[in-house]
């Protein structure tokens, strides 16, 4: 499944002690497995926490154990994409964690603790256990699985794990137009930071199979023939999305386009961040090819949006006119669920908001408590879509 990275160059700028390429491929080291335990945790506890959550991992390992002979041996392989425990004699996956859901390693002497976040099914209300009534929302206890191994190797592996992190991340990057090297230390921070917060966009960014490299032939002196919207401010990746098609024209023939695609780059020309209207003149500018290169990742036409409001006297971060978000508060609720500015809300934990009165949308969101889900699209596609507007196709 990784063949399709292969034309993505990392760096040797990556410091660990493997070479950034073979963790793409995937490395394997020999350890022994102890046993697995699993720990109740804050979602963003502190290294000393973290540490002290591995300790009490392995005691607790160790102490079960009573007798020695039941260790396994077994294959840790580490690739910029998972974490796979292997059989070694019989080769059958005992355990396969996808890397985005690892969130601590520690290496004690000879033993190395992986820490991954249970996978819990969405409606799940055991996934997060209020510790005390009206918790603040960092104070949500989730489920950690720890799997502890003893290994020789065991500070190697723990350094190519947190390698295997810094290269998947730099691919991400790469993947969408942005050359890490070009990033500061601080920018590089906030991003990383910004993980967490939109798991589920950065999640299907970041998953290869979204990202298509696209070559569309055309005829000289022939437009593209599309529209393009602003993704939102509050979209992981500022970009352009495909917003309407023009029948029988390039992008509509070629069969491998959709309404809601987000486009990355057109010719080598990263449009990540740009204005909508340098967007514009980039593809207008292409009236003279007769084959154009386009990366998209491909994303359905509505956003999802999760909104967790554990109570009313929490802001909810955004303000709405007319059904459009037009305002959106840095670091609220509302940017971390997915709210972006300019886009319509069409749904509200369900129920359709398209025919709705602005007070009646304000009111079923001000008065809402828990989790809010909301479906949005960009109001300039909607308007496209439900006729109010003539396409203007470029």
């Amino acid at each position: 499944p990784l063949s399709s990275r292969k034309t993505l160059t990392v760096p040797p700028s990556v410091p660990g002690p493997c070479e950034p390429e073979d963790l793409i491929d995937g490395i394997i080291f020999a350890a022994n497995y102890l046993g697995s335990t699993q720990l109740l945790s804050e979602r963003n506890p502190s290294k000393n926490i973290r540490m002290m959550q591995a300790q009490e991992a392995v005691s607790r390992v160790k102490n079960s154990e009573g007798d020695a002979q039941t260790l396994t041996e077994v294959d840790l392989f580490i690739s910029t994409q998972r974490i796979k425990v292997l059989n070694a004699d019989t080769q059958e996956t005992m355990m396969d964690h996808a890397l985005r859901t690892i969130s601590y390693i520690a290496d004690i002497g000879n033993i190395v603790v992986l820490m991954a976040r249970r996978r819990m099914p969405r409606s799940a209300s055991q996934d997060c256990i209020e510790t005390t009534p009206g918790a603040q929302e960092g104070k949500k206890q989730y489920k950690m699985i720890c799997h502890v191994f003893e290994s020789e190797d065991a500070q190697l592996i723990a350094q190519s794990i947190g390698q295997a992190f810094s290269v998947a991340y730099q691919e991400f990057l790469r993947a969408n137009g942005i050359n890490p090297e070009d990033l500061s230390q601080k920018e590089y921070s906030d991003i990383i930071n910004t993980q967490e917060m939109y798991n589920d966009d950065l999640i299907h960014f970041s998953n290869s199979e979204n990202c298509k490299e696209l070559q569309l032939e055309k005829h000289k002196g022939e437009i593209l023939g599309v529209v393009v919207v602003e993704s939102g401010w509050g979209s992981i990746l500022p970009t352009v999305i495909l917003a309407n098609m023009m029948n029988g024209g390039p992008a509509a023939r070629s069969g491998k386009l959709s309404i809601g695609d987000q486009i990355m780059s057109i010719n080598g020309t990263s449009l990540v961040g740009l204005p909508l209207a340098t967007c514009q003149g980039i593809i207008k500018g292409l009236k003279n090819q007769t084959q154009v290169k386009l990366n998209i990742v491909s994303c359905p036409p509505v956003t999802t949006v999760l909104i967790k409001r554990p109570d009313l006297k929490y802001q909810l971060g955004f303000s709405v006119q007319n059904g459009i978000i037009c305002s959106l508060m840095r670091g609220g609720i509302a940017e971390r669920g997915g709210v972006r500015v300019g886009h319509r809300i069409i749904e509200i934990n369900g129920q359709s908001v398209v025919a709705t009165a602005h007070e009646k949308i304000v009111q079923a969101l001000s008065n809402s408590v828990g989790e809010i889900h909301m479906k949005t699209m960009p109001a300039a596609m909607f308007r496209l879509l439900t006729g109010q507007e003539t396409p203007l196709y470029i």
